[in-house]
This record gives C-alpha cells, structure tokens and sequence, in this order.
C-alpha cells in the first residue's frame, strides 16, 4: 500500500493515478481525514496519558486524605478517558488502513496510459505466425481427438471449467514444469513448492480482495470457517514467505521460483477466446519472485522479462511484448509487461474460411511492485551499520501457466494428419517426438 503520509502530500498526484488506473473505488480524501484524525487522537491520547502519570505520582506524597482521595478519584477519570481515546484511535487506526487498501500504487512514467487492450503498448515482437497449407483444429478439436483432456468428467467431478488431463498432455505439464524449473534454477533462483492455501491478510498484502462480498469480482476461493485461501499463484505465498521480517541487503535480491496449483473464481465468459484450456478454475504455474532493494527493482523486472521471453523463444512460439497500460496493471503493480503468445484460434473470424484469424493470447506477465506489498506485508530490509529499516522492493513474473502453454503447442505444433510435433525442448522429458492416436 501507499504510505498515508505520501497520500497526504501528493494528494493530487495520487487522485489521478487512481483516475488514470480507473481505481474509482479509491478513497483518498477518506484517507487523508481519517490520518489527521489518528494523528488528532494520538496527541489527545498522550495528553491525558502524561496527566494520569503525573496525578499518579502526585498520590504517594499528599498527606491531606480528602486531597489524595481527588487524586486518585482525577487519575482513575484520566485512566478511563485514555482507554476511551485509545480504543477510538484503534478504530480509525482500522478505518485507515481499509481506505489504504483501495488505492492502488503510483505507476512509471513511461507506462501508457488506458484502459482498452489498444492502449497496451507492443514494444517488441519475436517469431512470424505460422500459415498452414491444411485446415488446422483448434485445441479443444486437437485434446479431445489425441484423448489429451476430458473436459466431460471435469464438470462432472468438479464442475464446468475444471478437466482431466490425459495421456501426453500430463507429460507435456510435467515437461514444461521441469524445462522451466531447471532454467531458472540455473539462473540461481531458489526452487520452492509451495503451500496451495494462504491466510486472508497474506493474499491482501498480496493485492488480492479474499474478502470481497460480491461473488461477481471475487478473485479466490475461500474455505469455509477458517481464514484460509486456495491461492490464486504462487505470488501469494512466495510473497508472504518473509512476512514481519527484515531482510539483509548484503544478501538481495533474494530470487524464488516456485510451483503451486493457482485457482481462480473467474473463469471468463462463454466464447471462443476462453473455451477449452485457456481460461480454467485450476491450473499449474511456475512462477518468478524476487525481493530486493529500490536500487536493483527495474533491473530485475527487465531480468524477469528476458527470462519469460528466453522461455518461449526456446519452445518455439511465436509472441509479442506489451507494455500494459494504466488501467490494466492491477492494485500492486508500478509497471507491468504481458508477454502474448500467437494462437491460431483466437481473434476475429475471416469471413473467407469462417475460422478465427488468430491471435496473441496472454501466456505470461511480470510486474515490479516497489514497496506496495512489501509495506502491507512489513517487509523490510536494513544495511549492516546504518540506522532504520526500509521496506523490501518485490517483482514477480510468470515462467510458465502451464495450460496456456500447451493451449500454443497444441495449435501451432499441429500437422496435417491430426498429430502434434513436441518442441524440442520438451522432448528429453515427454520422451517422444509427437503426439499422434494410431487409427
């Protein structure tokens, strides 16, 4: 979150960061009211604080019964008006940071402001979209025919938007968690698995609304009579991992990678662009995460970049970079790049086949969120022989959603008779070449 004194200072600043990020729930003005307010009550608080010690103290020497017993009568009043005053001061203390909470962080300059896909900006493109001389399948066509996915008996389980996969597809999972895991892990990210549930206050340091009343904009699920989450990515408890302490900055950037299922509410509405794989209730993701100093933040989140984009230059999938604009870069994030992979069926139809043109589809994204989570979850760093803390920079950045992932190898590695080529770099752990059903 924003610091309430930042808020107070910049306040116009901050009111059309809000505007530009269309953050219109944000609550600046109630921000600043209910910090003067604390502030008002502290002072207040101190006052009758010192008035009850010094009538305390006053007690033990005063001979006159009838005045000791004004004395002790006066700081029993005082004691009571500090518990009324510190119990008022905890209640706008709590009024305060929910008002935090809804103010998004302050975004680079350089990021583009908007709040339409056509405003993300592309700033670099890799690979040429591939033309193919045959009728190509979309995905759900390519995993229903080579018996990869049982969308049937995930609804059924569990319900609509959840799936089994099958046969290859596992392999092919299993295959990108490890390219990835092992790529990274010899860039000297620190391997982690972690736990599929947070607690609330960690997904909302995070930037996430477990808490959200309205079942049409919550983002998590939550488990009945606990305080706990099914996590949404291994943002969450990547994130939460040095929540309350304080980090060594000799030792930054301390770098993770780290795998977890990540389940979503929202799964999209019905239509083309989201059916089969691409937008699910569950999937698997290797994720990036790094805390580190304010100094070493925009080198990182370019560093986190360059892996994402390594990543799927070596699978060989065609993809764009944006930079996102203002009005899609979420609560945490001061800058943001979505990196978008071509995929055959998603886009407008052409009125001349009656297929879809295609089209980039987002498969990864990594955003530096300064000081945002690190302030909610106190997270901080402090220099050998210097006074004071302060708070940790963090970045996070998708290595590989691993059903994206395969959605892309499915459409743009298809061949003519129906079967699938496996990347290259896949196939030391498929054990394969291809993926085909003997007829």
């Amino acid at each position: 979150m924003l610091d309430a004194a930042y808020i107070r200072d910049h306040a116009e600043a901050v009111k059309q960061n809000c505007k530009n990020r269309g953050a219109l729930h944000a609550e600046v003005d109630r921000v600043i009211e209910l910090d003067q307010k604390r502030k008002l009550l502290a002072g207040e608080t101190q006052t009758l604080q010192k008035q009850a010690n010094d009538t305390a103290k006053a007690v033990g020497p005063e001979k006159d019964p009838a005045k000791k017993q004004e004395l002790i009568a006066l700081g029993k009043s005082l004691r009571e008006q500090v518990a009324l005053k510190e119990k008022e001061y905890h209640q706008v203390e709590a009024e305060l940071h929910a008002a935090l909470l809804t103010i998004p962080n302050m975004t680079h300059p350089d990021a583009p402001v908007g709040s339409t896909p056509a405003d993300n900006k592309v700033i670099k493109k890799s690979g040429t979209p591939r033309t193919f001389d045959f009728i190509p399948k979309d995905h759900v066509q390519l995993a229903e025919e080579l018996d990869l996915v049982d969308f049937e008996a995930g609804a059924s389980v569990t319900g609509n938007k959840f799936y089994f996969l099958k046969n290859e597809a596992v392999l092919l999972e299993l295959a990108l968690i490890q390219f990835t895991m092992q790529k990274l892990v010899s860039k000297g990210y620190t391997p982690i698995i972690t736990p599929d549930l947070a607690r609330v206050e960690v997904l909302e340091g995070i930037g996430f609304m477990p808490r959200d009343p309205n079942p049409e904009t919550r983002q998590v699920y939550t488990i009945a009579d606990t305080d706990l989450c099914l996590i949404a990515t291994a943002e969450i408890t990547l994130g939460g991992m040095f929540r309350d302490q304080i980090l060594d900055e000799a030792k930054l950037p301390l770098k993770y990678v780290g795998l977890s299922h990540c389940f979503r509410t929202e799964a999209g509405a019905p239509g083309r662009d989201t059916k089969g794989l691409y937008r699910v209730h569950q999937f698997t993701k290797v994720e990036m995460f790094a805390f580190c100093t304010p100094e070493q933040s925009e080198q990182i989140h370019l560093e986190i970049l360059a892996i994402e984009e390594e990543i799927f230059q070596e699978l060989g999938l065609p993809y764009h970079v944006l930079d996102t604009c203002t009005g899609d870069l979420g609560g945490p994030a001061y800058r943001k790049y979505d990196l978008e992979a071509w995929m055959p069926f998603r886009g407008e139809i052409d009125p001349a086949t009656g297929r879809p043109k295609g089209d980039y589809g987002e498969v990864t994204s990594t955003s530096n969120c300064t000081d945002f989570q690190a302030r909610r979850l106190n997270i901080r760093t402090k220099q050998a022989g210097q006074k004071g803390t302060r708070f940790a920079h963090t970045l996070n950045g998708t290595a590989v959603a691993v059903t994206r992932a395969i959605v892309a190898i499915l459409e743009n590695y298809q061949r003519a008779d129906g079967s699938i080529e496996i990347p290259k770099v896949l196939r030391p752990w498929v054990g394969k070449d291809e993926i085909r059903r003997e007829r």
